[in-house]
């Protein structure tokens, strides 16, 4: 591999290498021995296989395309066209992932608001968009990779991993339908969407089975079936049904997960990092992760910092608002980045201006929320006037 393909792939799978680099370094300190074998939550990476998977074949089918233009159908108005592509990622990302959501969504946005002639909707809507999507799926265990992950190795209930996470995803469809609301009544003309042909017999069929797996899969999640068996149905069905699904799944997300496994296993074998991360969490779970979020995604600052507090519920919040911030706060984000970046005389800047903007916007309100919910203690912030 050439230097110019190394930069090239360093920028694209930016997480991945800093994890790889920094597990590596780790094992300098401390040497590979039988420990090793227990650092990775086989679980973990199992369930977020199978879900990319079953996600994956949805998409294929073109569930969500669908779903999307039934919806957009409806919009006469601006306010209704904003409230449609907005809620779109906010609830569907709550069940196939932040990251499917905005694939999925976000180039059906661009297409149809260049065919509108909206151009200048672009970067609020998808800035939105963006926005929906990170705080919808933070709502469930299956929402986004780092839901799944604390969620499985803190051993919560469903109902108190919910106590956790309505609260503040009600305050984000609270303040995501005003901004929607606020964009006015224009009145919408659009190009009229071709009808899509009717599902075949063979696409019913495969859309049944994916229905299925994907009930295995939550089943799975919630300890009611063993994550094995879920694995070998969703081996055998897209091995024989849809092979090329296989090929295409993020296999790199599953290897940052084992390369942070691999670092936070070493790190917390030493006593002086153990313990200074311990006395930075106490009391300040929320805020910590939020920052850590900032500089190094809220899916590693997840793996990260579960290793030293059990405050899961605290964390759960911290790293999902820690979503909001800066572009790589949430690798979502990226997502929704590079596809605006392709529409020919993007403005980036303006995009990042716009986005880093409302991103706080949000951020500091729902910082602000942790203190009204009794669950979650207030974090002592006497630094941080806009949050008292």
């Amino acid at each position: 591999m050439n230097k110019e393909k190394l930069i090239a792939f360093f920028k694209k799978e930016t997480i991945l290498c800093i994890s790889g680099i920094l597990a590596f370094g780790s094992a300098f300190l401390i040497p590979p021995d039988a420990k090793y074998m227990e650092y990775c939550d086989i679980r973990v990476l199992v369930l977020l296989f199978c879900l990319m998977a079953v996600m994956g074949g949805f998409q294929q089918l073109g569930v969500f395309d669908r779903m999307a233009n039934l919806l957009l159908a409806r919009a006469r108005k601006m306010r209704q066209l904003a409230t449609t592509l907005v809620m779109l990622c906010f609830f569907s990302a709550m069940f196939v992932t932040n990251d499917v959501a905005l694939i999925t969504f976000v180039p059906f946005t661009i297409m149809l608001l260049e065919r509108a002639n909206l151009q200048e909707k672009m970067i609020p809507f998808i800035v939105m968009q963006t926005i929906a999507a990170n705080l919808g799926s933070m709502l469930t265990p299956v929402g986004n990779p780092q839901n799944l992950f604390l969620y499985t190795i803190s051993g919560m209930e469903i109902g108190e991993f919910f106590a956790v996470t309505v609260p503040y995803v009600g305050v984000s469809y609270f303040l995501l339908y005003v901004y929607c609301y606020f964009q006015g009544k224009q009145p919408l003309v659009t190009e009229k969407q071709e009808p899509k042909k009717n599902w075949s017999v063979k696409d019913k069929g495969f859309l049944a089975a994916l229905g299925v797996l994907f009930l295995f899969c939550l089943l799975a999640v919630f300890h009611v079936a063993s994550h094995w068996i879920v694995l070998l149905f969703i081996l055998l069905w897209f091995f024989f049904f849809q092979k090329g699904i296989l090929k295409g799944l993020d296999y790199n997300l599953l290897l940052t997960f084992v390369f942070f496994f691999i670092l936070i296993g070493n790190l917390g074998r030493i006593s002086v990092i153990r313990e200074t991360l311990q006395y930075l969490l106490l009391g300040r779970e929320v805020l910590v992760s939020f920052l850590a979020s900032q500089c190094i995604s809220n899916v590693p600052a997840a793996v990260l910092l579960s290793e030293f507090t059990d405050r899961y519920d605290l964390l759960i919040a911290g790293v999902n608002i820690g979503g909001l911030g800066t572009l790589i706060a949430s690798m979502a984000s990226l997502i929704s980045y590079k596809y605006f970046a392709q529409v020919p005389g993007a403005k980036k800047g303006k995009y990042m201006l716009y986005f880093t903007l409302w991103n706080i916007i949000f951020a500091v309100l729902l910082l602000a929320l942790n203190k009204c919910i009794p669950y979650v203690p207030a974090i002592d912030l006497p630094d941080f006037w806009f949050l008292k």
